[in-house]
């Protein structure tokens, strides 16, 4: 076909994927391939094939009588989330998935000796916390990482008990936005993002 492009090199399969939450106000990371910030923390392993950054625009449209077709299209809002399945169960995994909480080490009544115990308290209505994410993905030499500054656990959590597989922890992130910040980035060394000469 005239005109037409192929590039097999810029077709994309993450071999390697990686989650990172941090406080929101963290720096983020100054490229594609610099060391993680360390007030990022990676929430480790995640199923293979659950990771998916959506994003979403809502449009209104207007309808006028004399056509068929809208008239106009205009877009009201933008929205994108991050998810997830966390493999591995700690207290800050926890925190992550039900949008903070409290950790808190009690007594067992084993008393002297017994290994600790530790309880885990869901935040109340209005105490969600928001945190920062970066989503890296890597394909051989290309690495792509998206810079979230702000984002909110909004879902319910449910934890699949089966004795037959291993439970998750679902992670779903909404993204935030603000006037003062983009709400999303991608930062990549992909040579296709190259700005056109």
């Amino acid at each position: 076909m005239s005109g037409e492009t192929i590039n097999n090199n810029e077709i994309v399969v993450p071999s390697i994927t990686r989650v990172y939450l941090g406080p929101v106000g963290t720096a983020a990371p100054a490229d594609a391939t610099v060391a993680m910030p360390a007030a990022l923390r990676s929430v480790g392993l995640t199923t293979e094939d659950s990771l998916k950054f959506n994003s979403e625009p809502n449009f209104e449209q207007v309808k006028s009588a004399q056509s068929s077709y809208p008239t106009r299209t205009f877009q009201t809002s933008d929205a994108a989330t991050i998810e997830v399945d966390l493999q591995q169960w700690s207290g800050e995994n926890f925190k992550a998935v039900y949008g903070g909480g409290t950790i808190a080490e009690i007594t067992p009544s084993g008393g002297t000796g017994t290994p600790k115990h530790y309880k885990f308290t869901p935040p109340r209505i209005g105490s969600r916390t928001e945190v920062m994410a970066v989503v890296e993905v890597i394909d051989g030499g290309k690495h792509y990482r998206y810079v979230i500054p702000r984002c909110m656990q909004m879902e319910g959590v449910a934890s699949d008990l089966a004795k037959t597989k291993e439970a998750v922890l679902p992670l779903r992130l909404a993204v935030q936005g603000g006037d003062d910040l983009d709400a999303f980035y991608v930062l990549t060394d992909d040579p296709a993002f190259a700005p056109a000469a």
